[in-house]
């Protein structure tokens, strides 16, 4: 395919004329093989130019803007071909901003590389656009290390699968009398059958003390076919999943390094409140021992890679409050919290519910004389969203107050919407808290509990007394 370097594109008709906001502005879309850029028509002769996508074209690029006297610039782009340009512009002083393919859609006839550069330009110039948010380069660092880190995690878990379609296929059922085999256990009896030992009352002997299967059991389930094929896939679905957790084990120390290196977040100007609850927090709530339920959290933690290094610490170092105190969010969580949109959330986002919408929590709004149209959520889910998401599963039999509320939220939504609704609810309680600089605490929701009983009752009797009952309540039993 011939390059398109330097090309000379065949210029589009001038945009109308409308104050121009944004003088200096230049607008790029970007593609794999080629960028296509334009600046305002007194800048150059030819306004449009067409560059390719080396580092040399880049350069060369980057050249051509400061000779336009360019000073900000809006670039469309889909996938990650957009970073380099971004992270280049960046570096040479020039305001960048990367905006979303969707408000950027112009008149249908006048599409073309050309034109799509020329429209981005008159846009960002009159002040009709509005640049995605981006973390600052150490947090954009470290959500490379944790994304990198999930992948990983999901790669290692396709082995395991690998690794029990082999035992399957030779009738050893592993995973029947181990919960896990990956396990103390599990990977024991693995290794010794990679390594020869096919003797049933041999490889039983492998078995943890804590595990409940017996060890007549483990026997029963060792006897099996050990074809030579089927070894020979089980020993490489074993070696691959060994070397995605030493890879797993290396990106979780570069996390812990870059974590150190993290400033924490600055204290909010904000003055925090009393005990006043927020639009977060709601009246289906009840008050529960703040002390059992911070040992249930740590327990479910995920544990440190080095005993020397606290990550829970860590993150509430970073952040300036503990937001593992919220039931349902663990270290994983807060990590995912971190590398997605920082430390510096209110100072980012003008208001909770800004912060939910950036994170896909909030439905579309599609109004059309005076009639709410339906709306179609939009494909694919941000990493946050889906984390939260996964939060408020826990909460299904959390004895806490937005355990209460979540039960409700199922009870009356169902359960697909419940937890749409419940990972909203956490956008906006992480927003508060950092806002406010409060640590999460649950007694608050004490007198808004006894209001909301106190109008179940009066409910029930004003229920009763129609249908021609009296409640009467039943005597507290002595203790």
């Amino acid at each position: 395919m011939r390059r398109q370097k330097n090309r000379k594109p065949k210029q589009a008709a001038t945009t109308q004329s409308m104050p121009e906001l944004q003088p200096d502005a230049a607008g790029v879309d970007i593609h794999p093989q080629s960028v296509y850029v334009g600046v305002p028509q007194n800048r150059a002769s030819v306004t449009v130019r067409c560059f390719g996508t080396f580092t040399p074209d880049l350069i060369e690029l980057a050249d051509w803007l400061a000779e336009c006297k360019i000073r900000t610039v809006a670039m469309e782009s889909t996938g990650v071909y957009w970073i380099p340009l971004f992270e280049l512009l960046e570096e040479r002083g020039f305001e960048v901003l990367l905006v979303n393919a969707h408000h950027v859609k112009h008149v249908p006839g006048r599409k073309s590389d050309v034109v799509d550069s020329q429209w981005l330009q008159f846009l960002h110039a009159v002040g009709l656009l509005r640049g995605s948010y981006r973390p600052p380069k150490e947090i954009c660092a470290f959500r490379a290390i944790i994304r990198q880190r999930a992948m990983l995690l999901r790669c290692a878990a396709s082995h395991v699968q690998h690794m029990q379609k082999s035992l399957s296929q030779m009738n050893l059922h592993l995973h029947h009398v181990v919960t896990d085999i990956t396990g103390v256990t599990g990977l024991a009896i693995i290794k010794a059958i990679l390594a020869g030992q096919h003797d049933p009352a041999a490889l039983c002997k492998l078995r943890d003390r804590r595990i409940k299967a017996t060890e007549a059991e483990v026997k029963k389930a060792m006897s099996g076919n050990y074809m030579p094929e089927h070894l020979f896939t089980l020993g490489q679905a074993f070696v691959t999943y060994c070397h995605y957790q030493t890879l797993i084990t290396e990106c979780e120390t570069e996390i812990e390094r870059r974590l150190r290196g993290l400033a924490p977040m600055l204290p909010s100007q904000s003055e925090p409140t009393d005990t006043q609850p927020t639009d977060t927090q709601s009246a289906d709530t009840k008050p529960v021992d703040t002390q059992s339920a911070d040992s249930k959290r740590k327990r479910r933690h995920r544990q440190d890679s080095n005993v020397n290094f606290n990550l829970t610490s860590e993150y509430e170092r970073v952040f300036g409050i503990d937001l593992t105190r919220i039931p349902g969010i663990n270290v994983g969580t807060v990590e995912v919290v971190l590398g997605e949109a920082g430390p510096t959330i209110p100072q980012v986002f003008r208001s909770s519910a800004a912060f939910a919408s950036w994170g896909q929590a909030c439905p579309q709004t599609n109004k059309s004389g005076g009639k709410d149209l339906p709306v179609k959520s939009k494909k694919g889910k941000p990493r946050l969203y889906t984390a939260l998401r996964m939060a408020a599963v826990s909460l299904f039999r959390s004895q806490t107050s937005l355990g209460a509320r979540f039960r409700r939220m199922v009870a009356r939504l169902g359960t697909p919407k419940a937890l749409a609704a419940m990972a909203h609810l956490y956008f906006r309680i992480i927003y508060h808290l950092l806002k406010t600089g409060q640590q999460y605490d649950e007694s608050v929701y004490a007198e808004l509990e006894k209001a909301y009983e106190d109008r179940r009752i009066k409910n029930l009797h004003k229920t009763a007394k129609q249908l021609g009952f009296r409640l009467t309540p039943l005597e507290e039993p002595a203790t």
